[in-house]
């Protein structure tokens, strides 16, 4: 059935529907054909390193006639002097990958110069991972000569058979005298798709192993300011079994507010660098499971020497960040608790407060209703005196009357009056 021309090509397509499809495809496996030789190297970058690193591999591109990676790519390859130079742009580092066909007859490791790393190469960052990968036929390193281990030091070196025994992979995860990292990839009857996803993944693993312990010198540097805080709060809980007072607590507050920020600055540097550790860590240990490695003669494998020295090491992390949790979670209940304290004696000041203005308030309503009294009786006064002014003038009306009498008879009405009026003086102001 045609597909109607109206429909798919002329919806509105999500913004992100390209790069979320695409992103299966990120970093595709390459067909690799046996012998070879890989260089691999991980450099640390910051976004501005980055940028300065696209620039520079454009323009190395274009020396070699290919095209120039795109503004926003995290991979590009691209055939230089014979082989295939692969750039990876990761969140904080940044990978060069070159192979190529080794000269017919050359022993493994054998020195190597033909390859883009030399004077002319700007590298990005930091030099982290440095590898040499070679990839050679069974018959290329016979037991006569020594066999396919001959090339490392016999204590420190891992193989195993990968791939259900179509490969034997060895390595001792030391630098060579180049300051390299030798891994031997031993062909037993790889097809090209499977040579080119093993090597991508033992690349993988040794990068990925190495970023995941960086966590390690971070945990072991912090550590000496954790167990500063840890003690710090011990004296604090100490002191606070002991401390009375308003100030005392509140000082004691201070310093546990102070421990809790240094803390929280010392989790924040950190925060970043553990959970990376963590995640390369997961990586690595999915890498292993999926070359499906045998043991080989005795040997340990990869998956073993791995677990024996990165395990302790995610550990120590691992401990540290448990500590700074349980630490993080200590102070709060140690601030809580003063807090509480802090907060039941100013409730108690607040109610010594309450008792003592209840006092002094009950003092002014005394002290009103005595004025008060004192008051009606000096304004009743005032006002009897100017009645009886107002009687001894009445001989100007002709009006004889005893002003005596008359001023005496006045005074319970006016004290009724005055007191009258003063208790609806005070019933207004109450309202």
């Amino acid at each position: 059935m045609a597909e109607d021309s109206g429909g798919l090509k002329s919806w509105t397509m999500h913004p992100l529907r390209a790069r979320v499809i695409g992103e299966v495809h990120a970093r595709p496996f390459r067909l690799v054909e046996t012998p070879r030789v890989v260089l691999h190297y991980a450099f640390t970058t910051t976004a501005e390193e980055a940028a300065a690193d696209l620039a520079f591999l454009g323009e190395l591109c274009r020396t070699h006639g290919e095209p120039a990676p795109d503004r926003d790519a995290s991979l590009h390859q691209a055939k230089i002097m014979g082989g295939t130079l692969r750039w990876e742009r990761h969140s904080e580092f940044t990978t060069y990958t070159f192979d190529v066909a080794p000269l017919a007859g050359r022993r493994p490791f054998a020195a190597f110069d033909h390859h883009p790393f030399g004077a002319g190469f700007k590298p990005p960052g930091k030099l982290l991972v440095a590898v040499r990968l070679d990839v050679v036929r069974e018959e290329d390193v016979p037991e006569s000569s020594g066999g396919p281990l001959a090339f490392f030091e016999e204590v420190w070196v891992s193989a195993s058979m990968a791939v259900e025994g179509t490969a034997l992979i060895a390595t001792d995860f030391r630098a060579d005298g180049d300051g390299r990292t030798r891994i031997l990839i031993v062909d037993k009857g790889l097809h090209p798709r499977q040579s080119g996803a093993l090597i991508q993944r033992l690349l993988e693993i040794e990068t990925y192993r190495t970023f995941a312990v960086l966590g390690l010198p971070e945990a072991q540097r912090i550590a000496p300011d954790i167990a500063k805080i840890e003690n710090r709060l011990l004296e604090s809980v100490e002191t606070l079994r002991q401390s009375q007072g308003l100030s005392q607590n509140r000082e004691l507050l201070g310093e546990l507010t102070g421990l809790s920020a240094e803390l929280e600055a010392v989790t924040a540097a950190s925060a970043f660098r553990f959970g990376a550790s963590w995640a390369y860590h997961e990586i690595v240990q999915q890498r292993l499971d999926a070359i499906r490695e045998d043991p080989y003669k005795g040997y340990s494998t990869w998956g073993a020497f791995l677990r024996r020295r990165t395990v302790p090491a995610m550990r120590t992390i691992r401990s540290i960040q448990t500590r700074q949790t349980d630490l993080a979670t200590r102070l709060g209940r140690a601030g809580d608790l003063l807090r509480t304290r802090i907060d039941v004696e100013l409730e108690e000041q607040n109610r010594d407060l309450l008792d003592s203005m209840n006092r002094r308030a009950r003092l002014q309503l005394r002290l009103q209703q005595t004025v008060e009294g004192l008051s009606v009786a000096a304004v009743s006064y005032y006002i009897v005196g100017l009645i009886g002014y107002l009687f001894k003038g009445s001989k100007i009306f002709h009006v004889e009357v005893d002003p005596g009498i008359l001023t005496a008879f006045a005074v319970p009405f006016v004290l009724a009056f005055v007191w009258w009026t003063v208790r609806r003086i005070r019933h207004h102001h109450e309202e």
